[in-house]
């Protein structure tokens, strides 16, 4: 059986305990005879407090008052010996400088972020061998035609075409492909093209 502390037995007897801590230590009490003199004990000794401060030999207004100067004169002595260093918040410092640093660094964000989102003069431009073309021109399409499928950039195509009359089935890629599967009436093959965009 594990007995309470001596700190909670004394809370006990003066009923400073908690809800929970109360129920354990009163539940433990009843059934312990040693915890149970211990608290009689501290019940004792709580109704003779106040008669000591009754007791006419001690002037327990002066010491109340001497303990009071000395905890002044303490934080006195504490100012004195304190150096004198300004808080950060109160340096001339961190007055305007930090707001000033915190803006420059937005603004070297957005700016390197607009440049590399925008392409580079060359880009736009096109390419050194055909400075003609423009960035439209450069962008490569994936699209279909009336007899079949093809990869389209600049002014070159690349055409996949099913011969015949039959159905084309048109599959699309989110990636940028596509496919067409074609059933050759006539012989029953089926021909499957894909082009990928790159």
């Amino acid at each position: 059986m594990k007995h309470p502390d001596q700190a909670t037995l004394a809370l006990h007897a003066g009923g400073d305990l908690g809800f929970i801590a109360r129920h354990r230590t009163a539940h433990h009490v009843a059934k312990c005879e040693q915890c149970r003199a211990e608290v009689e004990r501290f019940e004792a000794a709580r109704q003779i407090l106040p008669d000591l401060a009754e007791i006419p030999g001690i002037p327990w207004n002066r010491l109340a008052a001497e303990m009071k100067a000395n905890i002044r004169l303490g934080l006195e002595a504490g100012e004195c010996v304190r150096s004198k260093n300004v808080p950060l918040r109160d340096h001339p410092f961190f007055t305007g400088a930090r707001a000033a640093v915190a803006m420059a660094s937005v603004a070297a964000l957005v700016v390197t972020g607009l440049m590399l989102e925008r392409p580079g003069p060359e880009a736009a431009l096109g390419s050194r061998s055909n400075p003609a073309l423009s960035v439209a021109d450069q962008d490569v399409v994936v699209q279909t035609t009336a007899d079949g499928i093809q990869v389209k950039r600049g002014g070159e195509a690349l055409r996949l075409i099913n011969p015949g009359t039959g159905s084309v089935t048109y599959t699309v890629n989110a990636q940028g492909s596509m496919g067409a599967r074609y059933v050759d009436p006539q012989t029953g093959y089926v021909t499957i093209s894909n082009v990928y965009a790159e």
